[in-house]
């Protein structure tokens, strides 16, 4: 069986920063490229899985249907 998870990918200074949304602790991909950090986070999720099952890490009762980005204006006082 498989489930589509959504990953978010940041681009920083020093490489991407990959995550999923939807999925109970702490998954993280890191890479030099967009696709390293996808392939690093997609590894990352197959190994919890594999440890703790998909029963136990993906949320189920609130599956995230889509994701936006917003950016917004904040005052530093």
């Amino acid at each position: 069986m498989e489930t589509q998870i959504k990953i978010i990918i940041e681009k920083h200074v020093d490489g991407y920063v990959a995550y999923p949304l939807g999925v109970k602790g702490v998954v993280v991909g890191q890479g030099d490229s967009y696709q390293a950090a996808l392939d690093d986070v997609q590894s990352a999720i197959a190994f919890h899985l594999e440890t703790f099952g998909a029963d136990s890490i993906l949320e189920t009762e609130s599956p995230v249907v889509e994701a936006f980005l917003a950016e917004a204006n904040i005052a530093s006082g």
